[in-house]
């Protein structure tokens, strides 16, 4: 049997996962200008509050790089503001000013539109295809 990579579930994954990521980048792009790495960013801080680059790089599968350089951004846009950690020195802590929670706010509703429009595409499949996202994100080897 000879290998196909469009039938080979890993790359199937990361492909819908992109064009899915797409899709919702466009709305927000258009609704605020953000890029994908902002819109994490501020996701984020939005549902965590006051954190490192570093927390951010974990949670939102970026390069700290890559997340530096939004929050740069968005410290240039007024949405966010830096800080020293409180635990750590060596780190800067970041967290939405008023006008990126209001920004949240608006973008919440945006993300949850978008959210049902695919639900509803998949119809009665929503379930189990969270179900089985959920199996997937889990470590085998963790203990």
């Amino acid at each position: 049997m000879a290998f196909h990579l469009d039938d080979f579930l890993p790359y199937r994954l990361a492909v819908a996962a992109q064009q899915v990521s797409r899709r919702f980048a466009r709305l927000y792009a258009a609704e605020a200008g953000l890029t994908i790495p902002e819109w994490r960013v501020l996701a984020h801080l939005n549902h965590s509050g006051s954190v490192s680059v570093r927390d951010i790089h974990t949670r939102v599968n970026l390069d700290k790089s890559v997340v530096s350089r939004a929050a740069t951004r968005l410290e240039q846009a007024g949405l966010v503001a830096k800080s020293d950690h409180a635990g750590d020195r060596r780190l800067i802590a970041l967290e939405l000013t008023p006008q990126g929670r209001d920004l949240m706010d608006r973008l919440g509703q945006v993300a949850q539109a978008f959210q049902d429009r695919l639900l509803a595409e998949l119809g009665p499949d929503a379930s189990a295809l969270s179900a089985a996202l959920d199996r997937l994100a889990q470590d085998p080897d963790a203990p």
